[in-house]
Parts: structure tokens; C-alpha cells; sequence
């Protein structure tokens, strides 16, 4: 089947198998003499393997991890619990975090009069904030990358 296709198949859109197959976390298809691609069943597979995992909020680089561990029959399935757990911690510290967001403009919001007055804690909350310290980040796929502390 073409890209189009594999696409439908898959759920994931055209753009990003090309990304996928440019990164290297999918290997490239096959081509016909034309230079279409051409993707078989096990192409879909491996696509519907990494949009589910993406569904998960797998990072690239952890959807590497999984797709070499999947392809590996004598992995140890206790590899891929950690990965798991990893992630699990991950998204726990990011629902906490956006929970603090969210009662702090949930306050905010509750104080602010919302009428025609100038006076409004949320901007004025905004506008006393302390600039975010950045810190070096592990850089993904080459390239330096700054990232927030506590972002």
C-alpha cells in the first residue's frame, strides 16, 4: 500500500511517518521504480504500535526503546516495566504540575471582580512572576535544548 494508505491504516498522518522514517525509529519503505513508497502489513503493525504508544504520551526517543524491545524476543519484559514506570512517573509529575496551575488561576480568577475596573490579580499575578531559571536539557536527536526549571 502507498503512504496515503498506510496512513488511513495506521492513524497516523502522512507527515509523520516521513518524520518516523527521517528519525530512523521506523526503517525506511520500500520503494517502486517511480520512488513511491510502499509499506506491507508489518509496516502498519509497527505504525499502529507507535501511534498507540504515542496515544500514551511516549516520548520519540522512549518509542525507540519500546519498538527495539518489541523486536527483541529474548528482551526481559521487566525492561519495558521500567520504562513504563518511568513514564508513569513522568505523567504524574506533569498532572501534578498542572493541577498547582490550574488552582492558582482557579484563585486568581476567584479574586479578580471581572467588571470594568482596571484592577485584575490575574495580570497582576502575571506581571510580578519571577523569570524561570533554564537549565541545560539532554538534547534529543542533536541540537542543544534549554528547557524551564520545573517545566
Amino acid at each position: 500500500m502507498n503512504i496515503g494508505q498506510a496512513s488511513r491504516a495506521s492513524g497516523i498522518s502522512t507527515k509523520m511517518i516521513r518524520y518516523y522514517e527521517s528519525i530512523g525509529l521506523i526503517s525506511s519503505a520500500h520503494r517502486t521504480d517511480s520512488g513511491y513508497r510502499v509499506y506491507e502489513d508489518n509496516d502498519i503493525h509497527t505504525l499502529r504500535f507507535i501511534a498507540r504508544a504515542r496515544d500514551l504520551g511516549f516520548s520519540v526517543e522512549q518509542m525507540g526503546d519500546l519498538l527495539a524491545l518489541w523486536r527483541d524476543r529474548s528482551r526481559a519484559s521487566g525492561d519495558v516495566k521500567a520504562i513504563a514506570l518511568g513514564h508513569i512517573e513522568e505523567l504524574e509529575r506533569k498532572a501534578k504540575a498542572l493541577q498547582e496551575m490550574s488552582n492558582t488561576l482557579r484563585h486568581l480568577a476567584n479574586h479578580c471582580h471581572g467588571d470594568a475596573r482596571p484592577d485584575c490579580p490575574i495580570l497582576e499575578e502575571l506581571a510580578e512572576a519571577p523569570a524561570p531559571k533554564l537549565t541545560r536539557k539532554r538534547p534529543r536527536f542533536g541540537g542543544a535544548a534549554l528547557e524551564a526549571q520545573g517545566s
